[in-house]
């Protein structure tokens, strides 16, 4: 499903969509097309992108064509979502500890529009960590 969503193919690309982006939150996966969480969750972004069009913007970033991030961002994972606001990057508190972004696939629409939303509503007040609709640190035991 990555080929219904925009990919950004340098780092100069990425940077611009956040800094450019003036209204809406910019919403980027970090992660390869190949990867099978990556794969879930680009066909849910795909599916939310119609609706949260009106305040947020997804795009797609391959990690090993733009190694830039990496490190910046501790992109270890195989798949990450990212938030950005107004060229800030906006925290979000998902009860696991790493508030840095999303690392897992995320499967259910509504719970990625209200994430989505969430992150709107709080950046727009000029918050840079807002709380998740829902506490995650259950449901994903190691």
């Amino acid at each position: 499903m990555s080929f219904l969503l925009p990919h950004l193919n340098t780092g100069w690309a990425v940077d611009q969509a956040i800094l450019t982006e003036e209204d809406r939150v910019v919403v980027i996966r970090f992660g390869h097309d190949w990867d099978s969480t990556c794969m879930e969750t680009d066909e849910t972004l795909s599916g939310v992108a119609e609706k949260v069009k009106n305040f947020a913007v997804i795009y797609l970033v391959d990690i090993s064509k733009v190694p830039d991030f990496n490190k910046m961002y501790e992109l270890y994972d195989p798949c990450t979502i990212m938030f950005f606001f107004r060229n800030k990057h906006i925290m979000i508190d998902l009860g696991t500890g790493n508030n840095n972004k999303i690392n897992w696939a995320m499967r259910g629409k509504q719970e990625l529009i209200d994430i989505i939303e969430t992150v709107f509503k709080g950046a727009r007040k000029g918050r840079g960590l807002v709380v998740a609709p829902k506490d995650y640190s259950t449901k994903y035991k190691y």
